[in-house]
């Protein structure tokens, strides 16, 4: 078989072009096809658009990171299935399915880190695993890592990205909304900084607990941050929305968003607010 841009002989004994498969996607924002190596090398940025494309959790943590700096914890935290849920399929099968699907135990990967030295704990949301959604694992391992922050008297950032509340666990779900902004406000009072990272999508009981407390908030370009989806508000409010409602730009007007970063400037801004806060 040659390789990219080689040819290849069919019955016919003409001569087609045989490209790789996932050597090329299209933008879901302009539709313009796009070569994947070349978007890697853009941060997973259109060139053509500025479509910001999802990064996953090992992507993030490469991106925040000082190479090799990283080092993970409570890995081995995973979701049960306590109210045994079924809507079209059991809970416990969905847990499993989504870490077959991305290669982790649930939708957060926490630890220490550096970025140009200056060390830090790091929590990266990771949609792949049943839409980032927050359960009893998430909220856990989010307060874990404001404690340890607060114990090592260290600065926390908090990348996220979900669909919401993990309807699947109910009230146990819900519960971690109270249970991480109590840890975010103990952070607070020690007076260590938290910076919160808003990437597409951002929605539901995330948004409205630890996403939006942060001591500064940034977010990627046309990133969604809502509490409830688009729709949702507008068949519930019977009334047009505003151009651009919800996203990081409209949000930047209305003051809950502090400043939004395009992905290439991003590790650059956050060692910026890192050495400010830790020199100051």
């Amino acid at each position: 078989m040659p390789l990219f841009g080689g040819k290849s002989p069919s019955k016919s004994g003409e001569h087609k072009m045989v490209i790789p498969q996932g050597s090329w996607v299209k933008c879901k924002k302009c539709g313009h096809t796009l070569y994947t190596d070349r978007l890697a090398d853009n941060f997973n940025v259109c060139w053509n658009c500025n479509f910001h494309f999802p990064l996953d959790a090992e992507e993030r943590i490469k991106l925040l990171t000082d190479e090799g700096s990283f080092c993970e914890s409570d890995a081995d935290l995973r979701s049960v299935d306590v109210l045994q849920f079924k809507d079209s399929k059991q809970y416990s099968e969905r847990l499993a399915e989504s870490e077959a699907k991305s290669n982790l135990k649930d939708a957060v990967v926490c630890g220490k880190a550096t970025l140009s030295g200056h060390a830090f704990m790091l929590g990266v949301m990771d949609f792949r695993f049943m839409g980032a959604s927050m359960g009893s694992v998430v909220g856990e391992k989010i307060t874990r890592l404001f404690e340890t922050a607060l114990a090592q008297k260290l600065p926390v950032v908090m990348v996220t990205s979900s669909g919401g509340a993990r309807m699947q666990e109910g009230i146990l779900s819900l519960m971690q909304m109270a249970k991480t902004c109590g840890a975010a406000e103990r952070l607070a009072e020690a007076k260590l900084p938290y910076i919160a990272i808003l990437t597409d999508p951002t929605y539901g009981g995330v948004t409205a607990s630890f996403a939006t407390v942060a001591d500064v908030i940034l977010a990627e370009p046309g990133a969604m941050i809502g509490f409830a989806g688009p729709r949702v508000i507008q068949e519930t409010t019977k009334a047009r929305l505003p151009e651009g409602f919800q996203t990081a730009e409209f949000l930047l007007k209305k003051g809950l968003v502090d400043r939004i970063v395009e992905r290439k400037n991003l590790r650059k801004e956050l060692a910026t607010l890192l050495d400010f806060f830790i020199k100051r």
